[in-house]
């Protein structure tokens, strides 16, 4: 048995979701030997060198471009690989092909690494999260994926804008699938636990209903709107996946709405999708219950509904 270097991080893709994470962790200083992996290998070697060039500016670390056994004593191996989103093009548009990607991808990783953590980026993050821990095998709590851990930050991002506040002091999430059926769990959400619609009144905002609703859009839109402009996002998900991989190398148990197969809470089973989640070195140790009012639990359940008609329709193994 290989032991577990929990200092070591693997990226498989090295598109620009996987070569931005791969920055953003070279920056982070959580990692001393990143390998990335990608099936154009002169790619990976590029992305490697090109990183490995800042290190003089950052901490002293080794990255390489290697193959799935170099994997094999990993502690978080993240998985960028798949088709990006095209403009006009939905998350669950992105099901068939990235799937058939992960059915070559996931038992390459599996082969060589059985203890490390499968952190899924890829989109459709939830339906690739459902496929990677049944095509790895692994235990749900060590397969999990990006969620909406980036939603949840452009939700309090938008927040903080509107009520000219530090959005570190907005406590709220987004929930569900990460794409068109998510939802804004507004009953739990606060501003350093004073509920959000007392502190929109405090700062002379009263349309609670109206602003809520076009907040929540935005941020349902917001990759619409960055592919539209830019043809791709990478730096906000780069940065999502350094938050995610600091709360299991230092074992934080930090609140996180990462994507995991749900147990039965709300009659959701045997689907992943985002709930806030406790996040340490074993991954997803655990589910918080969130206030929900009756119309987002409706809307969740709706959210899982739609989750499993894809996985119905697209996904065979």
């Amino acid at each position: 048995m290989v032991e577990i270097n929990s200092r070591k991080a693997a990226i498989v893709g090295c598109g620009f979701v996987g070569s931005a994470s791969a920055f953003a962790l070279m920056q982070s200083g959580l990692f001393s030997e990143l390998v990335l992996i990608d099936y154009d290998r002169e790619k990976a070697e590029g992305e490697a060198l090109d990183i490995s060039h800042g290190l003089p500016f950052a901490k002293q670390m080794s990255i390489y471009a290697g193959d799935y056994r170099d994997i094999s004593d990993a502690a978080v191996v993240i998985v960028a690989a798949g088709a990006g989103q095209k403009p006009g093009e939905t998350r669950l548009d992105l099901v068939r092909k990235n799937v058939g990607i992960f059915k070559s991808v996931i038992p390459e990783i599996a082969k060589y690494n059985r203890d490390g953590i499968l952190l899924v980026v890829a989109n459709p993050v939830d339906i690739l999260t459902y496929a990677a821990a049944k095509l790895s095998g692994f235990p749900n709590n060590r397969v999990f994926g990006s969620g909406t851990v980036l939603d949840t930050a452009r939700l309090k991002y938008l927040l903080g804008e509107h009520l000219g506040i530090d959005s570190r002091s907005v406590h709220a999430f987004i929930i569900g699938e990460h794409g068109d059926s998510e939802l804004a769990a507004w009953s739990s959400a606060n501003v350093s636990g004073i509920p959000l619609s007392r502190f929109c009144e405090m700062r002379g905002f009263y349309s609670h209903e109206e602003s809520m609703k076009k907040i929540a859009e935005d941020v349902k839109n917001s990759a619409y709107e960055i592919i539209k402009k830019k043809k791709a996002t990478y730096y906000g998900i780069a940065m999502s996946v350094k938050r995610i991989c600091e709360a299991v190398v230092r074992d934080e148990k930090s609140i996180l709405p990462v994507s995991s197969i749900q147990n039965g809470k709300y009659g959701i089973k045997d689907i992943a999708l985002s709930m806030p989640a406790i996040v340490g070195k074993n991954g997803v140790e655990g589910l918080v219950p969130i206030e929900l009012s009756v119309d987002e639990s409706a809307r969740l359940i709706a959210s899982a509904a739609r989750l499993q008609e894809v996985i119905n329709e697209n996904v065979v193994f």
